[in-house]
């Protein structure tokens, strides 16, 4: 379907299109298979177009012809970044922007082209502020998203210093730290499309208004520098649980140094008092059992009261 913009949106076939109005388009892969040649794109970017490529990093970029660009993008979305990704191709040409549906099961990605369209009054639209709606629709609630999981960050390190974390606290920081590196590309993906529409070396783009298209990269930027600073508060997060891990094996092998130390004497005596040489006189005493138990019990206390004095107790 496409959308002139005039005193009013309205739609307008192929045919009836004026290229002195800026006009927006989302198609599917079939509806644009017909229609490529006749916008002059090239075959190839339709290839590219057809070929299911899931990575925010492709081997396309942003390809700028004479008067055209071309670029094809995975999007996510924030509150899901290792769900399911939309795949869409976006082509550029004077007073024109099209929007391929490559794969948008969900069709997220075509509510958000349809809510940039009215963004800005059809008498004041241009195409870099077109541009600029649909793009910044990509990501206009990865503020909050990013927002919550600083808060959430903060409630694990609580969880950590309280020394609450369960058995599947590490997983759940991996799953996490996994979920930031896919917005921290996700992000570079876009602030790279960006630049390059920014650079304008074909002249589609009228230089008053690139303004529009640099503050999209801008606020792109912020969400990747915002993003960043989660992934290394979540670093420190990790080496806090294991740094907690240590703390409580070091205590535990500090208890059983501590209990070896004090029965250690016990094994000594009845070590002593194992040994079967023929004169010992404490075998004959009528008092060597008791005595053996007062010496064990004796040795055993005075170890405890030292080791309470020199903090080897209680110790945490």
């Amino acid at each position: 379907m496409f959308y002139q913009f005039a005193d009013d949106v309205t739609t307008v076939d192929v045919e009836s299109i004026d290229s002195h109005y800026v006009t927006a388009g989302y198609i599917t892969v079939s509806e644009f298979e017909k229609l490529y040649e006749q916008f002059g794109f090239a075959a190839s970017t339709f290839e590219a177009v057809k070929s299911d490529n899931m990575y925010f990093h492709s081997r396309f970029g942003v390809e700028v012809y004479d008067d055209y660009c071309f670029t094809k993008m995975a999007v996510i979305n924030a509150l899901d970044a290792n769900g399911e990704r939309d795949v869409v191709a976006l082509y550029i040409k004077k007073n024109l922007m099209i929007v391929v549906d490559v794969k948008d099961k969900d069709c997220s990605t075509r509510d958000k082209f349809l809510a940039s369209l009215s963004k800005y009054s059809p008498i004041n639209i241009t195409l870099e502020k077109l541009i600029y709606a649909f793009l910044d629709n990509l990501t206009n609630k990865d503020n909050k998203v990013i927002e919550d999981k600083g808060f959430e960050i903060t409630k694990l390190e609580e969880i950590v210093l309280h020394g609450n974390a369960g058995d599947h606290f590490n997983l759940d920081l991996l799953q996490m730290k996994k979920e930031l590196l896919v917005m921290r590309n996700y992000y570079e993906q876009l602030i790279d499309i960006g630049e390059a529409l920014e650079d304008n070396e074909n002249e589609v783009f009228d230089e008053n208004y690139l303004r529009y298209i640099s503050n999209f990269t801008k606020k792109t930027e912020r969400l990747k520098d915002d993003v960043e600073l989660l992934r290394g508060s979540v670093v420190h997060l990790q080496d806090a649980y294991q740094s907690s891990i240590d703390l409580k094996t070091n205590h535990t092998m500090q208890i059983f140094t501590v209990v070896s130390t004090i029965f250690f004497p016990l094994t000594l005596i009845v070590g002593w008092y194992g040994m079967n040489f023929k004169y010992m006189p404490e075998l004959g005493w009528k008092y060597g059992y008791v005595f053996v138990i007062v010496l064990s019990v004796v040795v055993v206390a005075v170890l405890a009261i030292i080791g309470k004095k020199k903090k080897w107790i209680g110790k945490k």
